[in-house]
């Protein structure tokens, strides 16, 4: 074993940072097998140098990220601040003198992850980012790695703790939505702001990675079709409920059937309850890959958390640590297929829609006609009404999210609909 320490510094030290470096340092001596040499924590970059941090050397803590990403003899930098910048210039001045990098930043590899390898790859540097999706999860390197010889062809994943709980909560107990993020914010699942959950972001960002790793093509977040789920309501679960379904927020992937696209989106939807994704329950997360040899796979875990994400990033840590030794580098961007990203009024799949109608003779013979007109076929029809109004359930067989667009721009016109009580893909057949 080399006795020479490997030099790491710390770029944020909050939930997740604070836990890296307390793994580090207890179980340093399982680390130095693992890698070949002994890792060293060389220094910590954070806003609040005054606050209290057990287990870290106050000398090593600077509020000067830059000079330390500049320091030359820092061998890996890990990034757990987040956001665009200031992490994106301190990453790429990391790769300019000589130190490979370790990222938890979903946000910045989904909009210049193109870029970031570029500068990885013009130095000889490693970028690894397993933290970014999925929390502990091992996904990534499945992905880069494990499934290099395989084709992707769709990846359908929970990849958000918080609203999968929302939504758990809302199914399995009847709450509301507002209530049930009332009860993720008490325990901490959801964030005082939970803009960047509910409304799909963080979830897309994932899909733009997720997605760009698996069809080996660029996927930047402004491809990624996203909606949010505030809008979801325990009438939603009850029609679901009667469908055999249950509803989560999904992220889907896909490679089209004739492989000349790829569609990246985050979405509510119905999902069967025979689906293995639907059993998800919690905060936990779940992605299911299909590919043409290996066929279905599952990964299952805590998605979010200090300690679950930490193990990411050490499990990457010792990766890139490893290579370091070696001289070499792993897997840097794939992305020869060159595929285009298609919009969302081009993915197919099935509808769940529910109007509110006139309860008298002929209503069903028009909104048929309209879906006729649109080409969109019915699957299933379910009526329902009294004192002059009804509820009318229609599922459609699979058809393109423009052609649905329309089919309901013209129900709304027609005399007899009063109203679009809701619309919602049906996922995982």
């Amino acid at each position: 074993m080399r006795t020479r320490p490997l030099k790491v510094a710390l770029l944020g030290c909050g939930v997740v940072g604070s836990e890296v470096a307390r793994i580090m340092t207890t179980h340093a001596d399982d680390l130095a097998a693992r890698i070949g040499a002994p890792v060293e924590l060389a220094g910590v970059a954070v806003r609040r140098p005054s606050k209290v941090r057990e287990g870290i050397d106050p000398e090593l803590i600077t509020t000067d990220a830059t000079a330390l990403v500049k320091r030359g003899d820092i061998d890996v930098i890990v990034e757990v601040i987040g956001g665009i910048e200031p992490a994106r210039t301190l990453i790429t001045t990391a790769f300019e003198h000589g130190a490979s990098v370790v990222s938890a930043n979903k946000a910045l590899l989904a909009q210049d992850g193109a870029g970031l390898h570029a500068v990885a790859e013009e130095h000889g540097r490693d970028l690894y980012y397993e933290a970014a999706v999925a929390g502990a999860i091992p996904l990534i390197r499945p992905l880069r790695e494990s499934l290099a010889g395989d084709k992707v062809n769709r990846i359908l994943g929970i990849v958000n703790g918080t609203t999968n709980f929302i939504l758990d909560k809302m199914d399995s107990t009847g709450a509301g939505y507002q209530e049930a993020l009332d009860e993720a914010t008490a325990l901490g699942y959801a964030e005082a702001d939970p803009t960047a959950d509910v409304e799909g972001f963080d979830a897309a960002a994932k899909a733009a990675i997720l997605a760009g790793i698996g069809f080996h093509t660029r996927v930047r977040l402004d491809d990624v079709y996203r909606e949010g789920m505030s809008e979801v309501t325990a009438a939603d679960f009850a029609s679901a409920r009667e469908m055999g379904c249950t509803i989560k927020l999904l992220a889907i992937c896909e490679r089209a059937a004739d492989g000349g696209s790829v569609t990246a989106r985050v979405h509510p939807a119905m999902i069967p309850l025979s689906h293995p994704l639907a059993s998800v329950r919690e905060a936990y997360n779940a992605v299911f890959v299909e590919s043409e040899a290996a066929g279905q796979l599952m990964f299952y875990g805590p998605g979010a958390g200090g300690s679950p994400t930490a193990s990411a990033v050490l499990g990457d840590l010792v990766a890139v640590c490893r290579n370091k030794l070696a001289g070499a580098t792993g897997p840097g961007e794939s992305a020869y297929t060159r595929l285009p990203v298609s919009p969302m009024g081009e993915v197919v799949t099935r509808y769940h829609i529910s109007l509110d109608v006139a309860d008298k003779p002929g209503v069903l013979a028009q909104v048929a006609t309209v879906f006729a007109e649109h080409g969109v076929s019915i699957d299933t029809v379910r009526q329902q009404g009294k004192d002059g109004e009804a509820s009318l359930v229609v599922v459609t067989h699979r058809a393109s999210d423009a052609s649905l667009n329309g089919t309901v721009e013209a129900l709304r016109k027609l005399d007899t609909v009063r109203g679009v009580a809701s619309i919602m893909r049906v996922e995982g057949e």
